[in-house]
């Protein structure tokens, strides 16, 4: 059996539980070397058989994958974050599908969600934006047709941008096309790790300041007014508002 297992974003604690416990009972492991903390290692059997996926294409990973099947051993591909999210587990998966192979997919936290966790904000601030829009920059990847940054900037929603930090520049430039200058925008580099760094600004100033401090690589891009602004209070504990489980409490003129 075949499990993709979210690392998370850094730190080894942030593996889910179960995450964790599978890692504990692998026979194989194939881990992203480049991005997941090799604390993570740790935890694995003393005779598990260990790959570092970052020295190997999609023909050596299946390699690994079919041998292991063919022995009955239970392989955890250990990828960063959450695996379903920029993951490249798509196509592993339709390679398993093709040998009637079974998997499971383990979600991971996120390094967007890291990140905003470190900035202790809340993404989805009532009356500010109710919408987060995950995404990355256009580079050696191409993205579809209407989803570049400044399409996407025009919903003046939350943003998450990965993989784009290197192109701040041309990062900035085409937010302009929907967000002002003077838009909040924060950069973490390594979110969770031990060498974690935070840099905030506004769209105007924030290449400058990103490049000061030598960040080219592994950092999370967040763009919108949550990062800076007021905001209404939500209905979820709003006392005069009636859910499933509790009263609405009458309003008072005083309260009104």
């Amino acid at each position: 059996m075949i499990f993709f297992v979210g690392a998370g974003p850094g730190d080894p604690d942030l593996i889910t539980i179960k995450g964790r416990k599978l890692l504990e009972e692998a026979d194989v492991v194939i881990y992203a070397g480049s991005l997941v903390s090799k604390r993570q290692l740790d935890y694995l059997r003393e005779d598990a058989e260990v790959y570092n996926s970052a020295t190997m294409n999609l023909d050596e990973v299946m390699e690994v994958f079919l041998k292991a099947e063919k022995e009955k051993k239970t392989t955890v591909r250990l990828h960063t974050g959450d695996p379903g999210i920029y993951g490249a587990i798509a196509e592993q998966m339709r390679e398993l599908d093709k040998h009637d192979i079974y998997y499971e997919v383990v979600p991971g936290v996120s390094s967007f969600s890291a990140a905003n966790a470190e900035l202790k904000k809340e993404m989805t601030l009532p009356g500010v934006t109710q919408t987060i829009i995950i995404t990355r920059m256009a580079g050696r990847t191409p993205v579809p047709e209407g989803q570049s940054l400044a399409e996407l900037s025009k919903h003046h929603a939350t943003m998450a941008i990965f993989l784009s930090i290197s192109m701040i520049e041309d990062v900035c430039k085409e937010l302009l096309e929907g967000y002002t200058e003077e838009t909040p925008i924060a950069v973490v580099y390594r979110a969770s790790w031990a060498d974690q760094k935070i840099v905030t600004g506004t769209i105007s100033d924030i290449a400058e300041k990103v490049r000061f401090e030598n960040i080219g690589k592994q950092a999370m891009i967040l763009v919108g007014d949550f990062l800076d602004t007021d905001f209404e209070l939500s209905k979820l504990y709003d006392k005069h508002f009636e859910t499933e489980y509790r009263k609405a409490v009458p309003k008072k003129d005083k309260d009104e």
